[in-house]
C-alpha cells in the first residue's frame, strides 16, 4: 500500500510537470545511432558509405507507467555531387520523429528536412557545417486525464477539475542547426566531434492559452566526440561520449562499443557495448552486422533512486542501420577504420 501511494503521487507530480513546464526533448541512449536528431551536420557525414537508412524505437518506464513511454524514429541521409564538388560533397536527408507519453496519449509528430555541406581539409580532415527545418505537433486526450483536485485521498473519482486545457493539439516549426569535424591521420584512426543548437528559432509549444513567452521552448545545446580505432584485424572500438543541455537540465552519456569480426572480410560481425549516463542509468549493448546492415539492442538499467519504483528496469532500445555504396563508387576508399 505504501508503494502504491508513492507511486500514485510520482504520477501526480509528473501529471503536474508535463503541463506546466517546459519539456525536455526526446532521447536515444544509443544517441550514436540517430544521427540527425543528434546533429544536423551529420547528414550525409557517412564515413564508410554514400547512404544509410534507419530506425530507432525506445520503450521506457514501462515498470511503472500504466502507458509506457515509447519514441520511434526513421530516417535515411545520402551523399550527393561528390564527383562534380571538388573535395566536398552535399549531404540531404530527413527524419520522422512519433513518441506517446502516458495515459493521457501525450503524441508527438515531427518531420525535418535536413541538409549538409562536407568539405575536405587536405587529405585528412573534414568540416560539416548543416541545418534542418521541420513541421513538429502535440497533441493530448485531455478526456484520459486525472488531475490532482479530482483525487479524494484514495481514488481519481471527483467529477470536476479546475484545469482546463484551451487548445488540444499546438503546431509548429522547428530549426536545428551544427557543426562537425573530423580527423583521420591514417586508416586505423578516426576522431569526429560536434556542436549543435536545437530549437534555434524557439517555437511557442503549450496547452494553454498564454500570452507570454513561458511556453517557449528552449534552445537545447548538444556535443559529442567519437573514436573509431582498429586494435587489429579482428576488434574495431568506438569510444563515444555526448553531453547536452536544455532549461538547467543536464545530461552526460559515454562508454565504448566494440565490433568484432566474424568473416574474411567483416561480411559479419558481432557488435557489444556499455554505456552510463551519469546519475541516472548503465545501458549495455549487443547487436550483429551483415553486409552493412546493423541490428543493435540496448537496455536501460536505473542507477538513481528511481530503481525503488521500478525495480533497476529502466528502457529498452533497438536500433537497425542499413549502409551502402552508389553502384560507381563500390571500390571507393572509406574514410574510417574498416575490416575491408
Amino acid at each position: 500500500m505504501k508503494a502504491n501511494k508513492k507511486i500514485t503521487g510520482l504520477a501526480i507530480c509528473s501529471l503536474v510537470f508535463a503541463l506546466t513546464v517546459q519539456a525536455q526533448d526526446l532521447h536515444f541512449s544509443q544517441f550514436f545511432n540517430s544521427p540527425l536528431t543528434t546533429n544536423p551536420a551529420n547528414t550525409g557525414f557517412i564515413p564508410d558509405a554514400d547512404y544509410r537508412l534507419g530506425a530507432n524505437y525506445r520503450n521506457q518506464w514501462s515498470a511503472v507507467m500504466t502507458v509506457p513511454y515509447k519514441t520511434t524514429s526513421i530516417f535515411g541521409d545520402a551523399q550527393l555531387f561528390r564527383d562534380k564538388l571538388e573535395n566536398g560533397w552535399l549531404g540531404i536527408g530527413g527524419v520522422l520523429l512519433s513518441d506517446v507519453a502516458g495515459s493521457g496519449s501525450l503524441r508527438s509528430t515531427k518531420v525535418y528536412g535536413s541538409i549538409a555541406y562536407h568539405q575536405q581539409l587536405g587529405n585528412s580532415s573534414l568540416l560539416s557545417a548543416g541545418f534542418n527545418v521541420g513541421w513538429a505537433n502535440k497533441r493530448i486526450d485531455q478526456s484520459k486525464l486525472k488531475f490532482p483536485d479530482q483525487f479524494d485521498g484514495k481514488f481519481f473519482d471527483a467529477p470536476f477539475t479546475a484545469v482546463s486545457l484551451t487548445n488540444t493539439s499546438v503546431s509548429y516549426m522547428d530549426v536545428q542547426a551544427g557543426m562537425n569535424y573530423a580527423y583521420f591521420p591514417q586508416e586505423n584512426v578516426y576522431i569526429n566531434t560536434g556542436y549543435s543548437i536545437h530549437h534555434v528559432n524557439r517555437p511557442k509549444e503549450t496547452f494553454f492559452n498564454d500570452n507570454t513567452n513561458a511556453g517557449r521552448i528552449p534552445m537545447r545545446h548538444i556535443g559529442f566526440v567519437n573514436a573509431i580505432l582498429k586494435v587489429n584485424d579482428r576488434v574495431i572500438i568506438n569510444p563515444n561520449a555526448y553531453f547536452t543541455t536544455q532549461a538547467k537540465a543536464t545530461e552526460l552519456v559515454f562508454g565504448l562499443n566494440g565490433n568484432y569480426n566474424l568473416s574474411e572480410y567483416g561480411e559479419k560481425q558481432l557488435v557489444a557495448g556499455l554505456y552510463y549516463r551519469l546519475g541516472d542509468a548503465i545501458a549495455p549493448m549487443i547487436g550483429f552486422e551483415l553486409n552493412n546492415t546493423k541490428f543493435t539492442f540496448s537496455y536501460d538499467a536505473t542507477l538513481s533512486s528511481l530503481n525503488k519504483f521500478n525495480n533497476y528496469r529502466g528502457a529498452l532500445e533497438f536500433s537497425i542501420i542499413k549502409k551502402g555504396f552508389y553502384p560507381q563508387n563500390q571500390d571507393r576508399q572509406s574514410m574510417c577504420p574498416t575490416f575491408y
